[in-house]
């Protein structure tokens, strides 16, 4: 019994030196908003009715091992932040569509939706992109 009692802490041992005390970000999911009612042609206008809002802006990020690809240009997770502030405005914040290759790691996904939540940004899709 003692044997294996020497190897359950040895393996207790070396799962907790290995393993990463960086937590993530806890994260809010959200469901998708229903689409604005639009106005039919055979409709006349009145006073009550609203316009329609005009497409939001939808930016491309492609997501791999600590860089983002962004328009054909690679950037580093130091320039996040600056990404992030040109996406939008508080009066018409952008939608980001976020790409995650086979070569990015949870913690890079995670960084990425941490920074993205403090901008504006009126939603983020999260989708695996094929190389």
């Amino acid at each position: 019994m003692t044997p294996l009692a020497d190897a359950m802490f040895q393996l207790l041992i070396f799962f907790m030196l290995t393993s990463s005390l960086t937590p993530y970000s806890l994260l809010t999911v959200q469901t998708a908003a229903p689409p604005p009612e639009q106005v039919t042609a055979t409709s006349a206008p009145t006073p009550n009715d609203q316009t329609p809002t005009p497409p939001l802006e939808v930016a491309l990020w492609t997501l791999e091992a600590e860089k983002i690809i962004v328009g054909g240009q690679e950037f580093s997770f130091d320039s996040l932040d600056a990404l992030a502030e040109a996406l939008g405005s508080d009066v018409a914040p952008a939608d980001v569509t976020i790409l995650v290759r086979d070569t990015a790691r949870v913690q890079d996904v995670t960084t990425v939706l941490a920074r993205l939540s403090t901008a504006n940004v009126g939603a983020v899709r999260v989708a695996r992109g094929a190389l």
